[in-house]
Order: C-alpha cells, then sequence, then structure tokens
C-alpha cells in the first residue's frame, strides 16, 4: 500500500508537470528549458544532445527500479515471491516512460525550430501564403575559369592543359597567356630542381627551349630558391646561371642583382644563414666569372670591417670558395683581406670556435686551396671569349624587377614568341642533325639526279639551243654541311693518322681542297691550348699532295695580313701551327716573303704572331739551327723584309725586336751590317761622285770625236758605202768606252794621291807648323792692308 501510495503521488506530480507545460505559451517553455537547461547543453550539437537524453532515461530508470526494490520488500510473501499485482505497475512505469520521452523529443523539435533563422521562417511563410505562385527562377552563378583565379587553381594535368590551350583559337589571349604562363612556370620551377652535375647539358637545351625572356623573374625566382634550398649543389645552380648569362647577360645581371640585394638584407637583419647562401653564390659567380671581383673585395671588406663572430664566420665561408680566384686574379687584394684576418686573431676579441675557423683558413690558403678548386671539373662550360662579366658594385641601388614574377598581359605576345623561336634557332641550331643531314643530302641527290634527266631530255629537244642552266647555291648550305662533317670527322678521331684516313675516304672535290685546310686551321684556332694534332693532320696534307701545301702557303698569307682580326689565343694557335709547318718542312721558307719587319708595316698583332712564330720555331729546331737556316744563301732573297738591310732604321727596328723576344742571336749579320753601313755609304757616295766626274769628261771627248769626225766627214768621199760606216761607228764605240775606263782609272788614282798627301799633311808637324805660320802671316798681312786703308780714309 505504502509502495502505490508513494506511486500515485508520483504520477499525479507528472500530470500536474505536463498540464503546466500545455497550458503555457510555446515560448515560455522554451524560455524555462533555456534557463534550465545547461551551456553545456544549448552551445552543443545535435549528437552531444542526444547522447544526453539516454543518459537522463537511464537516470530516471534506475531511480524507478530502486523505488522498486525499496518498496517491494514489505511486498515479497514469505516465500519470496511478488504478487501479481506488480505486473500492471510495470506497465503503467513503461507507458509513462514512453509519455516523457515523446515530450522531450516535442520540446527539442520546438527548440531547432525557433533557432532557424528569420529568412528561412520568412521564406517559409511566404511559400505557404503562396503555394500557386511559379517558383522563382535561381540565378546561374558565373563559373570561374580556374586558370584566371588569383592563385593559379586546382592542379591540371599537363595534357589536359595542352588541350585547353588548343581549343582557344586566339592565341592573343588572356586565358591563352595566363595558361602559357603557368606552364613556362612549372617547367622552369621542375627543370631547375631537377639539374645536377651530370644532366646540366641536356637540362640547358631543355631551358633554352622555353621562353626564358619572358619568363626571366620567375628563373631567377627558382635559381634562388634551389640554391638557398641546397646551398651544397651552389656550384651546379652558378654553372647553370653562367651558360645562360652567356646567351642572356640581362637574366645573369638581374640574378645578380637579386643576390646582392639578399645579401645586404641578410646583413642588415643579421641573419647568417642568409648572408651564407647568398655570399657562397656570388663566389661560384665570380668564379665562373659572371660577376666582377671587386664584389668579392667589398663584400669582404664590409665583413670584416666590424668583425663579430657571425661576419667572420660568413667571410671566412666566403674565401674557402673564392679564395683561389681571387688569389689570381688580384693578390694584393687578398693579402690584404688575409691581413685583417691575422689582426683580428691577435686582437683576440671573438670567441674561440671562430679563432679556430681563421687558424684552419691560413692552413688552407698555405695549401693552395687544393680542396676548394675554382671550377670542378665538369662545370667549365662556357669558352672565355663567350663569358660577360658584370661589374656590380655592393653599395648601389637595385631594382629587383619583382614585377617579372608575376603575370602580365602581353599585348604583342605573338611577336615575342616568334621573336624568340628566331633566338633560340641560332643559339640551339635547330634543324642540323645528323640524321637530318643524311635525309637531305639523299633527298638533294635524288633531285639534282631527277633535275639533270629533265635537264638532257630538255636539251635533246632544244637541239642546237641547248646550254645547261646553272644553279648557284648562294644560301652556302653545301658549304656549312660540309664544315661540319669535316669537324665531326676531327672530334671523332683518336690520332691524326686515322683522322686523315677518314677525310680522305670522303672524297672531296678539288674545289674543296682550300675549305678543307681551312676547317682544319679554324678547328686548331678554337682551342683553348694548341695541340699538335692539328699540325701533324696539316703536315700529312701537305706531303700528301702539293695542292693542300699551296693552300696553306696561301693561308699563311691571308693569315698574316689578316691577323689583326684574331684574339690573342686563336693568334698564339695559329703560329705555333705554322711553326711545326715550317719545322717539319711541309710548307717551304719561302712563305715568309710576305713579313716586312718595320715600325711602318708592323702592327701589335703583327709583331706577337712574329714573336709567337719564331719563339716555337728555336724551341723546335735550336738556335743554331734556326741561325744557319735564316743564314742560307738560296733563301736570301725571301728574308729580306725579315732581315731588312735597306735602311738602318729598319735594321736597328730588327735588332731590338729579336733581342727583346730573346732571339739575339739571329742579328749577327744585321750587326755587322750596321756597323759597316757608314763606310759603305761614304764608298757609294764616292762611287757617285766618280761617276758624274767620269760622265763629264766623257762628255768632252765625245763632242772632241763629233768635231774631228764630222771634219773628216766632210774631207771624205760620198762613195763609201754602209758598211765602211758601221764598222767606223763600232770603233769609235770602243774607243769611247776604252776612253772613258782609263779616264776614270786616272781619276781615281788622281783623287788617292790628293787623300793620301792630305793625310800626311796633316800627320806631320812641319806641316803642322808650317800651317800655323801661314795663318799668321795671312792674318798679318790682313791686319796691315786694314791699317793702310784707314791711313789712306
Amino acid at each position: 500500500m505504502k509502495s502505490s501510495v508513494e506511486h500515485s503521488k508520483h504520477s499525479t506530480s507528472s500530470d500536474r508537470r505536463d498540464t503546466r507545460q500545455r497550458s503555457s505559451s510555446p515560448e515560455e517553455r522554451y524560455s524555462r528549458r533555456e534557463r534550465s537547461s545547461s551551456p553545456r547543453d544549448r552551445g552543443y550539437s545535435d549528437r552531444d544532445r542526444d547522447y544526453d537524453r539516454r543518459r537522463d532515461y537511464n537516470r530516471s530508470r534506475d531511480y524507478y527500479d530502486r523505488s522498486r526494490y525499496d518498496d517491494d520488500d514489505g511486498e515479497r510473501s514469505r516465500n519470496g515471491r511478488y504478487d501479481r499485482s506488480e505486473d500492471t505497475r510495470d506497465k503503467e512505469r513503461d507507458r509513462r516512460r514512453r509519455d516523457e520521452d515523446r515530450d522531450q523529443d516535442r520540446d527539442y523539435d520546438r527548440k531547432r525550430q525557433k533557432r532557424l533563422s528569420p529568412l528561412s521562417r520568412k521564406t517559409d511563410e511566404t511559400s505557404e501564403e503562396q503555394p500557386s505562385a511559379e517558383p522563382p527562377v535561381k540565378k546561374k552563378k558565373e563559373e570561374l575559369d580556374p586558370i584566371l583565379t588569383r592563385t593559379g587553381g586546382a592542379y591540371i594535368p599537363p595534357a589536359k592543359l595542352r588541350m585547353m590551350q588548343e581549343q582557344i583559337t586566339d592565341k592573343s589571349s588572356l586565358a591563352y597567356q595566363r595558361m602559357s604562363w603557368e606552364a613556362l612556370k612549372k617547367s622552369i620551377n621542375g627543370l631547375i630542381n631537377k639539374v645536377n652535375v651530370s644532366n646540366i647539358g641536356n637540362i640547358i637545351q631543355e631551358l633554352l627551349q622555353e621562353n626564358i625572356v619572358r619568363g626571366r623573374g620567375q628563373l631567377s625566382r627558382s635559381v634562388l630558391q634551389a640554391q638557398s634550398a641546397s646551398p651544397i649543389f651552389t656550384h651546379v645552380y652558378a654553372a647553370v646561371v653562367a651558360i645562360i648569362n652567356s646567351k642572356f647577360p640581362q637574366i645573369g645581371e638581374l640574378i645578380l642583382k637579386r643576390l646582392i640585394l639578399n645579401f645586404r638584407k641578410g646583413y642588415r637583419r643579421n641573419d647568417k644563414q642568409l648572408c651564407l647562401t647568398s655570399s657562397k653564390f656570388v663566389a661560384h659567380l665570380i668564379n665562373q666569372n659572371v660577376a666582377h671581383e671587386v664584389l668579392a673585395l667589398e663584400m669582404l671588406t664590409l665583413l670584416l670591417e666590424r668583425p663579430t663572430d657571425d661576419s667572420v664566420e660568413v667571410s671566412i665561408g666566403f674565401l674557402k670558395e673564392s679564395g683561389l680566384k681571387l688569389t689570381q686574379v688580384t693578390p694584393r687584394g687578398i693579402n690584404a683581406i688575409f691581413e685583417r684576418l691575422r689582426n683580428i686573431l691577435h686582437e683576440s676579441e671573438i670567441d674561440k670556435r671562430v679563432q679556430y675557423m681563421i687558424e684552419v683558413m691560413f692552413a688552407v690558403r698555405k695549401d693552395g686551396f687544393k680542396d676548394h678548386p675554382v671550377i670542378t671539373e665538369g662545370l667549365d662550360l662556357v669558352e672565355e671569349e663567350d663569358q660577360f662579366t658584370h661589374m656590380l658594385p655592393l653599395e648601389d641601388d637595385y631594382n629587383p624587377e619583382d614585377v617579372l614574377n608575376v603575370f602580365k598581359m602581353d599585348p604583342n605576345f605573338l611577336e615575342n614568341e616568334e621573336k624568340y623561336k628566331t633566338i633560340k634557332k641560332e643559339i640551339l641550331d635547330e634543324g642540323d642533325s645528323d640524321s637530318n643531314d643524311g635525309d637531305d643530302d639523299d633527298a638533294g641527290g635524288s633531285e639534282d639526279d631527277s633535275d639533270e634527266d629533265e635537264n638532257d631530255d630538255d636539251n635533246e629537244e632544244a637541239g642546237t639551243e641547248g646550254a645547261k642552266m646553272t644553279i648557284h647555291d648562294k644560301t652556302e648550305v653545301n658549304l656549312v654541311s660540309f664544315r661540319r662533317t669535316i669537324y665531326l670527322a676531327i672530334q671523332s678521331s683518336l690520332d691524326f693518322e686515322e683522322c686523315a684516313h677518314k677525310l680522305i675516304k670522303m672524297d672531296f672535290p678539288d674545289s674543296q681542297t682550300k675549305e678543307l685546310c681551312n676547317m682544319i686551321l679554324d678547328c686548331c684556332a678554337q682551342q683553348r691550348t694548341y695541340e699538335k694534332f692539328f699540325g701533324l693532320l696539316a703536315g700529312r696534307f701537305c706531303l700528301l699532295k702539293k695542292e693542300y701545301m699551296e693552300s696553306f702557303e696561301n693561308i699563311f698569307k691571308e693569315q698574316y695580313e689578316t691577323i689583326h682580326r684574331l684574339e690573342t689565343n686563336k693568334l698564339r694557335n695559329v703560329a705555333k701551327m705554322f711553326a711545326h709547318l715550317l719545322y717539319t718542312d711541309s710548307i717551304p721558307w719561302s712563305v715568309l716573303e710576305c713579313i716586312n719587319l718595320s715600325e711602318e708595316t708592323t702592327t701589335s698583332s703583327s709583331r706577337i704572331f712574329v714573336k709567337i712564330f719564331f719563339q716555337e720555331l728555336c724551341e723546335y729546331m735550336g738556335l743554331p739551327k734556326l741561325n744557319a737556316r735564316l743564314k742560307d744563301v738560296t733563301l736570301q732573297p725571301f728574308f729580306q723584309g725579315l732581315l731588312p738591310m735597306d735602311n738602318p732604321k729598319n735594321t736597328r727596328f730588327a735588332i731590338n725586336f729579336f733581342t727583346s723576344i730573346g732571339l739575339g742571336g739571329l742579328t749577327d749579320e744585321l750587326r755587322e751590317h750596321l756597323k759597316n753601313a757608314p763606310k759603305m755609304i761614304m764608298t757609294q757616295k764616292q762611287d757617285v761622285e766618280s761617276s758624274e766626274s767620269s760622265d763629264s769628261a766623257s762628255d768632252s771627248s765625245s763632242d772632241s770625236d763629233s768635231s774631228s769626225s764630222s771634219g773628216s766627214d766632210s774631207s771624205s768621199s760620198s762613195s763609201n758605202s754602209d758598211d765602211s760606216r758601221s764598222k767606223r761607228n763600232s770603233q769609235k764605240k770602243k774607243s769611247k768606252t776604252s776612253h772613258n775606263v782609263a779616264s776614270r782609272k786616272h781619276a781615281n788614282e788622281e783623287k788617292n794621291k790628293k787623300m793620301s798627301e792630305r793625310e800626311r799633311r796633316k800627320t806631320s808637324p812641319d806641316n803642322r807648323k808650317s800651317r800655323k805660320s801661314d795663318s799668321k802671316s795671312k792674318h798679318s798681312l790682313h791686319s796691315s792692308s786694314q791699317r793702310s786703308s784707314l791711313m789712306s780714309h
């Protein structure tokens, strides 16, 4: 009974609560539940609310179970069994629980409806009020092209990107330019990240296929980012920059400007890592001759002006990378830098670790930087004449041109693309592969054959008209292919004999003989140092045929006349090759006829050529043999310009020239000639005077002879024949020549006598006294005559 009473009380309280909730308005019930519920319930999601609801249900169930067990203790029978009235109680409890769960679900739905936005409620109301009206048409959003978004959009596969580009008909439109820009950026970035020592040649060719003039900002950005991410590959990136700088100097200048700005930024912000990476890159660019060494000295001076631990460490890292190059180029500057490091070490105001680094740096310098070469093997890819060095000081104001990193609409897009294609063809020499050449040659041959057949048919039809039409190739395509085949044969040969055998088997026409010789000389001149391979190859061709020897003779004269056009390295190689040909007697020594040693006929280039030429000959032959060859009597007419004796000025110039180059032993005859030159000049003058006097004497004798002959002719009869006249004339000529010779001898004897008498008079003391007395007497007579004239006046 007691449990039933309590249960009835509990049921009446729950019924009252339900009636109270039904009587109150929905707003009041919501506010009441909001106040009663915890903040955790108000802010949680639907999942959390379901969890809380189950938890409350379990609690209520536990409560009812406990009340049942507590209340049913007195209702149990003595045998421990429950009464049958308990089943009805359990059913009532289950029904109440279901009602409570239903009420809680209703309250949850009301809360959710009230939390909805007023706009949605308004739209619901309007839709309920106007059910018959047509639904409003929604405006479609404009679809944005992912390529035209600010960040470039999502990743697009290359095949799909190419397909999208092909679908665009207007190649100068914004969408097409943006697509090509994105493709260019990805390609440049990918190639720079893949480069290493082994594949740098292929990467450069692929990189030049892209329009790096348009993407120069992105290229410099990618290079700097890759180098800062992996400083261990700095020498590889420096080689890439050096190759690009040789073709496009403005790109190398832009990269160097940004590097300088990065170093200054790191130094200003005390960012040691940025200073280390940027200075290391600058050091390798100096090694590759992209940057001038003045920039290195300025950076080291700035770092060591106010030394700190970080600045000294950066300077030592910089010196390790570029110390050998600076030692070769500016030894005085590097000595000043090391003196500054020694002073810092003696002052001992820096950390012990940095002091040890300075000592290690001195040890590295003492070893000659053997572990830090200027350019590592496999990265010296730019010829010296193609290098372009930028002189950029450290403290100037530079524009990094960050605008180049961002896409910009180009109104002349198609024109610029065509310009870059022409530049790319010049650099990469596209379309000149060997297979194409072979196909072109075959095709050309077949076309020529067909043309010849057609011409033959036309000539047969024409009959007497029949001169063939000749086609002149002014594009020099055949010449270029001919030079290419020679170059490939030379480069693919192990020794000169194999190369000569390959070239002879090609059966070139006789008209290409001189071109073959020119190609051998050009290949020799292009080498960094002289290689004996080319001298031996040229000598072998000279010995094979006389035509090759004559071609090299003509080439020697042409090269000497145009020697001022060659650079010093090419000039040296050409001189050494011709010296080898002369030493081996592959060409005759008569080629030296074109050399005239004088101040007026030589230039600085020709004097350098003659110097290297004769020094190389002296190394091959030795000075005695060379001197003997130059004194050969049979070759003297060809050496008149080389060893001039016509003018003392030219002789003196030749003597000074050979003495200055260390070959003064070749000028012995010139020195003797210069000593005897005054005597020879005196004798020449005497000969001239004697010839003039003899000519005057012969003229007088001829006059007398003519007068006597005229008298004899007048007294003679006119019956003399022409034979007698001719005999007389010959006799007259003989008498004249004998008389002239006798008169010359007589005049010379008289002059010699006079000269000997004068010398005797000068040397004898009596003559000196008599001369003095004569001079005194003459003076006295002159003074007396003056006095007498005054007295008379």
